[in-house]
């Protein structure tokens, strides 16, 4: 008999529990309901607190987990995000949930530049569930863009050497056209000098010539033929010669002229 309501009593207690599990969930999907409505009007302020009051009654409950971690995401508090995705992989019952748990973990990843993080979760979505395409796309993005922060990419090492060698040919064709400019001023200043020069050479040549043609209207000194001796001989022959006209004129001066006679 004690035995018999022992068993009874077991019963109605877990059909007690049962019930008031099931009234929980359903309080717990009342409020996960309502936050998927604010969510869809993209209210996700007002989705992420009922969604926390789901987890308050369910903390088990992986809807509440991840659709917490989506309202989170679409705020860009990509970490906190991060955590529910994470509790909603472990409490997930099927690979699918799972899935699509590691590849929310790998958007908040790739959000923030983490290309070997977001490698890493796509990789484990892709092992849950290896029919997402979406996991598969954006693997091959998370990828491509760590080999090129890497500096491995093909396009990226072609930019750069292009880059570099048109830095190269710039800085060439600029030392090419100093120097052709410095040549250019070096040929203008020896070409100044040299009309300067051949300025003052025709100067010096217009002086020496005008130099020359005064000398040429000036008589120069005929040298004397006559020596010593008939120069002096020529002197004093002129000297009696000058006596002889100075007595010829007192002469000339003291004569009267005649008149005729009046008869």
């Amino acid at each position: 008999m004690t035995k018999l309501t022992f068993t009874y009593q077991t019963l109605l207690a877990g059909l007690l529990i049962c019930l008031c599990q099931s009234a929980f969930a359903q309080t717990g999907n009342k409020y996960i309901r309502k936050g998927n409505d604010l969510y869809k009007n993209k209210q996700y302020t007002d989705a992420e607190a009922n969604y926390k009051k789901a987890l308050e009654v369910n903390k088990q409950s992986v809807e509440g987990r991840y659709n917490l971690g989506n309202s989170l995401y679409e705020q860009k508090r990509y970490d906190d995000a991060r955590t529910q995705y994470a509790n909603s992989f472990k409490i997930a019952p099927t690979r699918e949930g799972k899935g699509d748990a590691s590849y929310n973990i790998g958007n908040t990843y790739m959000e923030g530049k983490k290309w070997e993080e977001s490698i890493k979760a796509y990789k484990e979505a892709l092992k849950q569930n290896p029919t997402d395409e979406q996991a598969r796309y954006n693997l091959a993005y998370a990828q491509a863009m760590l080999k090129k922060q890497q500096g491995g990419g093909g396009d990226n090492k072609d930019k750069k050497d292009k880059d570099k060698n048109q830095q190269n040919k710039d800085q060439k064709n600029k030392d090419q056209q100093n120097k052709d400019q410095q040549n250019k001023d070096q040929q203008n200043k020896d070409q100044q000098n040299k009309n300067k020069q051949d300025e003052n050479k025709d100067n010096q040549n217009k002086d020496k010539n005008k130099n020359k043609e005064q000398q040429d209207e000036k008589p120069e000194p005929q040298p004397s033929k006559l020596n010593k001796q008939e120069a002096e001989r020529l002197l004093q022959a002129l000297g009696q010669e000058e006596n002889k006209l100075q007595d010829k004129m007192k002469k000339a001066k003291g004569q009267v002229v005649p008149v005729d006679k009046d008869w």
